[in-house]
């Protein structure tokens, strides 16, 4: 049976193998050099985080100001306090054009240490050509199409590596560096892929959280689960609200669907000072490495978001503006067990949970990637005949009901696959089968 649907499951792997190559080594490059964010901006803003400890820091609302007045006009959307007493503090501003603005400011003596345009920096730019390959919605969805189909590949290329039968170690679990052409050529290929195959499915996978179709919908899936927001988060009952997190700040992914409940409009609709504000965040025992998301209204509420290295410290925190008083509070330790799953996974893609060792893992599975994917189409061209593609001769699927069955379940637990594959089926019934040169050159 393997040997009757070996070709067909190679054709599948190589032309999506070809389709996807270019979108896999932006992927995998960007990747890499992600993993590294922390260690790269520490570098590049150097000059605005770092400053000298002095005695005693500036009240925040006098920083914000000072802030303020720099950019000219604006509102002010974000302030993060430095982690420690040799880290500049930061003032988001929302600027008369639109623009979002960070302005780094000494909380010792005002002075201000640099303006950054947001949407400029670079490992901002990077991480939207590795997200959405910087086209936005579009983008996010054809790197969905990407993650799912590689998962694809990834099975179907463990069904053609597995060995037919009990065979040397070599070419199975070690490369044969001694032997030359088309087998060292697959064994550069194949032999790799299966070392790193489990850490390049963890990472699709844990990538795939972000995306807008398939990772909104496991959020959504967390919460209704019961598995997402439990009562006892909120200070009185669960809001119901149309308003959940992700639309008032940037907050953990565990947190993005939580509801937000409005502040109390009975003080008079008195914004307490950002002073107040922090000081209820400081009281409230998080990691130092937090900001605090201003109001975009008066129902509004201050929102303290932790972003830590390790997913243990995440913390989402819902101010009253008009009180001060904390009205929701979120942590790892409410999480239900997919979701601190989810938080561990998406630290872990982001190279910060488990520190240096992490980003090394991390970089050997891109660098991997990155070699697949030229190992196989170094593989095809050598290998292909002049004029055509080389690929097996072409089979009806419908032949095998097994591997039909297999793309149909796949086509459900993800359905951009499903859609894809629909795409497919009517290009080949409308256009392929109707052109005789694509006929020849996909060995029809």
């Amino acid at each position: 049976m393997k040997k009757q649907i070996q070709p067909l499951i190679w054709r599948w792997h190589l032309f999506a193998g070809l389709v996807l190559a270019p979108f896999l080594l932006i992927i995998a490059i960007t990747g890499a050099i992600y993993l590294f964010r922390v260690d790269i901006e520490e570098y590049i803003y150097k000059d605005y985080y770092n400053i000298e400890a002095e005695s005693e820091q500036l009240p925040p609302s006098d920083l914000a100001f000072t802030a303020l007045n720099t950019v000219g006009s604006g509102d002010i959307t974000r302030y993060r306090p430095g982690e420690d007493d040799t880290r500049s503090a930061e003032v988001g501003i929302t600027d008369g054009d639109g623009e979002s603005l960070t302005v780094f400011i000494n909380p010792y003596n005002r002075e201000v240490l640099g303006i950054i345009n947001d949407s400029t920096r670079p490992m901002e730019i990077l991480a939207a050509l590795h997200s959405e390959l910087m086209a936005g919605t579009f983008g996010d969805r054809i790197v969905e199409l990407v993650a799912c189909w590689t998962i694809i590949m990834l099975i179907s290329g463990l069904f053609l590596w597995f060995p037919k039968a009990k065979v040397k170690i070599k070419g199975v679990f070690t490369i044969r560096f001694n032997k030359a052409g088309r087998i060292r050529r697959r064994d550069l290929h194949a032999v790799p892929a299966f070392w790193i195959s489990g850490g390049l499915l963890f990472f699709l996978l844990s990538g795939m959280l972000w995306t807008g179709f398939w990772g909104t919908g496991v959020q959504q899936l967390t919460t209704a689960s019961g598995a997402g927001y439990p009562p006892s988060i909120w200070v009185g009952p669960a809001p119901e609200s149309e308003t959940v997190a992700e639309d008032i700040a940037d907050v953990s992914w565990a947190a993005e669907q939580m509801p937000v409940a409005d502040s109390d409009p009975s003080s008079g609709f008195r914004q307490v000072s950002i002073d107040e504000v922090i000081k209820t965040a400081d009281a409230a025992d998080t990691h130092p490495s937090y900001d605090i998301f201003y109001p975009a209204s008066p129902e509004g509420v201050f929102t303290l978001s932790v972003f830590p290295p390790k997913a243990q410290d995440e913390a989402t925190i819902h101010i009253d503006q008009h009180t001060g008083d904390v009205i929701a509070d979120y942590r790892y330790d409410n999480y239900g067990p997919l979701g601190k799953a989810m938080a561990l996974a998406i630290t872990i893609h982001k190279g910060l949970e488990f520190g240096l060792l992490n980003q090394i893992i991390g970089v050997i599975i891109c660098l991997g990637l990155i070699g697949m994917v030229i190992t196989g189409v170094y593989m095809w061209w050598k290998r292909k005949p002049k004029g055509k593609s080389g690929a097996p001769k072409a089979k009806s699927i419908f032949e095998f009901k097994g591997m039909l069955s297999v793309l149909i379940i796949l086509g459900l637990i993800f359905p951009l696959v499903g859609l894809s594959l629909i795409i497919l089926f009517l290009l080949d019934r409308l256009i392929i089968r109707n052109n005789e040169k694509l006929r020849r050159w996909l060995n029809y």
